[in-house]
C-alpha cells in the first residue's frame, strides 16, 4: 500500500516521474530498477540543515545501514579522474594550492550559476547513484541489517523517491535551520534560500512523505519520533 500511494503522489505536478542522467554512452533511468524489497528502503527528505543526517544516524543506531550521498560525493571529489573532469568543466579557480578541490569555493560558484551547477551534477550524479546502487546491493545481503536508509539531499530531484518503501520528511523552521547552520560555520539564512531554489519545494516534498518528523524541539523528542516511526516500519515488513 505504501508503494502504491507513493507512486500516486509522485505524479503530482512538479514531481519528476523519472530522471535520466548520463553514464558514459548509456542513460540511467532512475525509476526503472528492480527492487526485491528484502529490506525496507527508507528515504529521508527535508530542507538544508533540517537534521536529515541526524535522523539517518539515529536510524543507523537502530540497525539500519545508512548511505550518505554527501559522503559519496565528497569522496569522489578527491579522486583524480573526477577532479580533473570538474576542473575541465569549471576552471582551476575551484582548486586549493594543494591541488585539491576547495568545496566551499566550488559551492559558491555553482550556486551562483545554474548552468555551472548542471555541469557539476552531470559529473557527480551518475557516479553517486552508481555507488549507491552498489551499496544497496551489498547491504541487502547482510542479514543483520534491518533496513537501508538513503540520506540523499536530492532524493526526489533525481527520481529516487520511488525507490523507497517509506519516505520521511524532516520538518524544521527556516530560522532554526539557519541558526544550526551558522553554529556549524556553514551557511546563513540567505545562502540556504539560494541553494533551495535549485530544489523541489519543501511543501511538495512534505506532501510525498509517509511520515513527518518535527525537528524544532530537543534531541530526545526527535529520537522518540524516530523510534516510533521505525517501530511502525518494522511491523509493516
Amino acid at each position: 500500500m505504501i508503494r502504491q500511494s507513493l507512486r500516486e503522489r509522485l505524479t503530482q505536478p512538479g514531481i519528476p516521474d523519472r530522471v535520466c542522467v548520463p553514464n558514459g554512452s548509456k542513460q540511467l533511468d532512475c525509476l526503472i530498477v528492480s527492487n526485491p524489497r528484502k529490506k525496507p528502503i527508507i528515504g529521508i527528505m527535508g530542507g538544508i540543515a533540517s537534521g536529515k543526517s541526524t535522523v539517518a544516524a539515529e536510524l543507523g543506531k537502530l540497525g539500519c545501514a545508512v548511505i550518505s550521498a554527501d559522503a559519496i560525493a565528497h569522496d569522489l571529489l578527491t579522486q583524480e579522474p573526477v577532479r580533473d573532469e570538474i576542473v575541465r568543466q569549471l576552471g582551476r579557480e575551484i582548486l586549493q594550492p594543494s591541488g585539491q578541490i576547495d568545496r566551499a569555493r566550488l559551492a559558491q560558484i555553482v550556486f551562483a550559476d545554474a548552468e555551472k551547477l548542471c555541469l557539476l551534477n552531470k559529473v557527480l550524479h551518475p557516479r553517486v547513484l552508481a555507488r549507491t546502487e552498489e551499496l544497496i546491493a551489498k547491504y541487502k545481503q547482510r542479514k543483520h541489517i534491518r533496513a537501508i536508509v538513503l540520506d540523499m539531499p536530492l532524493l526526489v530531484e533525481v527520481g529516487w523517491a520511488n525507490r523507497c518503501d517509506r519516505l520521511i520528511f524532516v520538518r524544521c523552521d527556516l530560522a532554526q535551520r539557519a541558526h544550526r547552520a551558522r553554529q556549524t560555520g556553514l551557511l546563513d539564512e540567505q545562502e540556504i534560500k539560494i541553494r533551495e531554489k535549485f530544489q523541489i519545494s519543501l511543501d511538495k516534498k512534505a506532501q510525498l512523505a509517509d511520515n513527518t518528523i518535527d525537528n524544532n524541539s530537543d534531541f530526545l523528542t526527535l529520537v522518540r519520533q524516530i523510534q516510533d516511526i521505525f517501530s511502525d516500519i518494522a511491523r509493516s515488513r
